[in-house]
């Protein structure tokens, strides 16, 4: 086929995984030129051909076949990444969908504000949507990455232009993370990002149960992207504000997630050591993001290295940070930063509004 307006690249490893249907949210509602690159990963070539049923003699669907040995998704999605040649390229998991129109959606917005990127809806099939990024209300074109809290957005669901960004690829080498330098370097370069926040949604489904990226990891190997963040060129110039905004969401998201992750296996004096040594590295990078945190989150944040606190009492504290209508979890201990940008109030409006 000719060279297409939009590439979307689908990495799959598993014959169990639905490629034919989300090939068919692509293929069968949209309407602008665009090419599906299908990637077929530490796998029988065949037997993701097999599965693609008719999409596979289709001219806009092209099959690639990688072979590495590395149970992740950096790997096949840079590789398919390196074979697009569309003005604009879009990444989708094997599991998952576009909902009907929504390259086209997408489309529009770019023309629209001259975008270098257009941040995506998220809706979990089945539920509502997903309140990430939680932006300012009603803000669509040139977000920033500061006030807008992109950092809370880990996935770069949307369209991308490869003019902008021709050399943007996902981190390999990782156990987990290898699209948080990506997103990072895309937020925080000073490019024009808008967000399609009333257009058809990426669709994410929950039946794959063989995630490559699921099997619990030491600590260490779970936090190895934070080293390719703070040394990456681009990120040196970082003001205080940016590292902020960075710092609070690697606090909120990946360090308590962690916890929660490890609450059923449990966590030895070990592995707990490492989770205080990367959080209070994350903080003196971050120029101390935590004073931004919540009350509860505060006390979560310092439960940590703790050791009288026990993991339990950490997932109990933790099972709390959702309800808004209580006041520790709205506000800071300085009552006078409860109205930063990064402070759990104005982050609860911009989800709320999404």
């Amino acid at each position: 086929m000719t060279t297409p307006l939009v590439d979307v690249v689908i990495p799959v490893h598993s014959e169990t995984r639905p490629i034919s249907r989300a090939v068919a949210s692509i293929l069968n509602h949209t309407q602008a030129d665009v090419r599906v690159n299908v990637v077929a990963h530490n796998i029988e070539q065949s037997i993701i051909a097999k599965n693609l049923g008719t999409f596979r003699k289709d001219a806009r669907v092209r099959l690639l076949h990688l072979v590495d040995g590395i149970p992740s998704p950096a790997g096949p999605m840079n590789f398919g990444l390196d074979h697009c040649t569309a003005d604009f390229v879009s990444v989708m998991g094997s599991d998952d969908e576009f909902e009907p129109g929504a390259i086209d959606s997408w489309l529009a917005m770019q023309r629209q504000g001259a975008a270098d990127f257009v941040i995506s809806q998220i809706r979990n099939a089945g539920g509502g949507l997903v309140p990430s990024p939680p932006a300012r209300p009603r803000r669509r074109f040139r977000l920033d990455a500061v006030k807008d809290r992109l950092s809370y957005r880990s996935a770069p669901l949307g369209l991308l232009s490869r003019k902008e960004f021709p050399d943007l690829r996902f981190a390999e080498n990782l156990a987990s993370g290898e699209d948080l330098p990506y997103v990072t370097q895309l937020w925080f370069t000073g490019k024009n990002i808008a967000f399609d926040r009333t257009g058809p949604a990426y669709l994410v489904h929950a039946d794959a149960v063989d995630r490559v990226t699921a099997a619990p990891r030491p600590i260490v190997e779970d936090f190895a992207f934070f080293d390719l963040i703070v040394s990456a060129e681009w990120a040196r110039g970082f003001s205080t504000r940016q590292r902020v905004a960075i710092g609070i969401k690697m606090l909120r998201g990946h360090v308590f997630d962690a916890i929660v992750n490890r609450a059923k296996t449990g966590m030895s004096a070990s592995e707990r050591d490492a989770l205080w040594e990367i959080a209070t590295r994350i903080s003196a990078w971050s120029r101390g993001s935590e004073k931004y945190l919540s009350v509860l989150d505060r006390t979560v944040f310092e439960g940590i290295r703790d050791n009288t606190v026990t993991v339990e009492r950490l997932m109990e504290l933790i099972s709390k940070r959702w309800n808004y209508r209580s006041l520790d979890v709205i506000v800071t201990r300085n009552p006078f930063r409860m109205f930063h940008p990064q402070a759990p109030l104005r982050t609860y409006i911009g989800g709320y509004f999404i």
